[in-house]
Protein backbone atom coordinates (compact mmCIF):
# COMPACT_ATOMS: atom_id res chain seq x y z
CA UNK A 1 0.00 0.00 0.00
CA UNK A 2 1.11 3.35 -0.61
CA UNK A 3 0.20 6.87 0.08
CA UNK A 4 -1.90 8.68 -2.23
CA UNK A 5 -3.96 11.80 -2.51
CA UNK A 6 -6.39 13.25 -4.70
CA UNK A 7 -7.50 17.27 -4.32
CA UNK A 8 -11.20 18.37 -2.69
CA UNK A 9 -13.32 21.15 -4.21
CA UNK A 10 -10.80 23.93 -1.98
CA UNK A 11 -8.34 22.59 -3.81
CA UNK A 12 -6.51 20.66 -0.29
CA UNK A 13 -4.69 17.84 -0.84
CA UNK A 14 -6.79 15.08 1.21
CA UNK A 15 -4.89 11.80 1.92
CA UNK A 16 -5.74 8.07 1.38
CA UNK A 17 -4.83 4.61 0.72
CA UNK A 18 -6.99 3.82 -1.98
CA UNK A 19 -6.58 3.99 -5.77
CA UNK A 20 -9.65 5.71 -6.67
CA UNK A 21 -11.49 8.07 -4.33
CA UNK A 22 -15.39 8.07 -3.59
CA UNK A 23 -16.10 10.18 -7.05
CA UNK A 24 -14.16 7.43 -9.07
CA UNK A 25 -11.49 9.71 -9.60
CA UNK A 26 -7.84 8.22 -10.05
CA UNK A 27 -5.86 9.34 -6.92
CA UNK A 28 -2.03 10.13 -7.40
CA UNK A 29 1.01 8.87 -5.36
CA UNK A 30 2.14 11.34 -2.81
CA UNK A 31 5.74 10.22 -3.34
CA UNK A 32 8.17 12.12 -5.18
CA UNK A 33 9.50 9.78 -8.17
CA UNK A 34 13.06 7.77 -7.19
CA UNK A 35 14.57 9.44 -10.06
CA UNK A 36 14.74 12.02 -12.71
CA UNK A 37 13.87 10.35 -16.19
CA UNK A 38 15.89 13.01 -17.53
CA UNK A 39 19.45 11.94 -15.70
CA UNK A 40 22.16 13.57 -17.17
CA UNK A 41 24.55 11.20 -15.40
CA UNK A 42 23.64 7.81 -15.46
CA UNK A 43 26.03 6.65 -17.64
CA UNK A 44 28.95 7.93 -15.48
CA UNK A 45 27.13 6.52 -12.78
CA UNK A 46 26.98 2.44 -14.17
CA UNK A 47 30.33 3.17 -15.20
CA UNK A 48 31.75 3.80 -11.83
CA UNK A 49 29.74 0.67 -10.34
CA UNK A 50 30.70 -0.93 -12.99
CA UNK A 51 34.62 -0.39 -12.44
CA UNK A 52 34.44 -1.05 -8.20
CA UNK A 53 31.98 -4.37 -9.07
CA UNK A 54 29.13 -2.92 -7.24
CA UNK A 55 26.73 -4.13 -9.78
CA UNK A 56 23.99 -6.84 -8.38
CA UNK A 57 25.47 -8.60 -11.44
CA UNK A 58 28.72 -8.49 -10.20
CA UNK A 59 28.03 -9.80 -6.78
CA UNK A 60 28.50 -13.38 -5.74
CA UNK A 61 24.85 -15.41 -5.63
CA UNK A 62 23.00 -15.04 -2.47
CA UNK A 63 22.77 -18.47 -0.43
CA UNK A 64 19.35 -18.92 0.00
Amino acid sequence: MHLRFYLDENGKRVYTLKTINDENVQTLNAHPARFSPDDNYQKERYECKKRYNLLPTQQPELKL
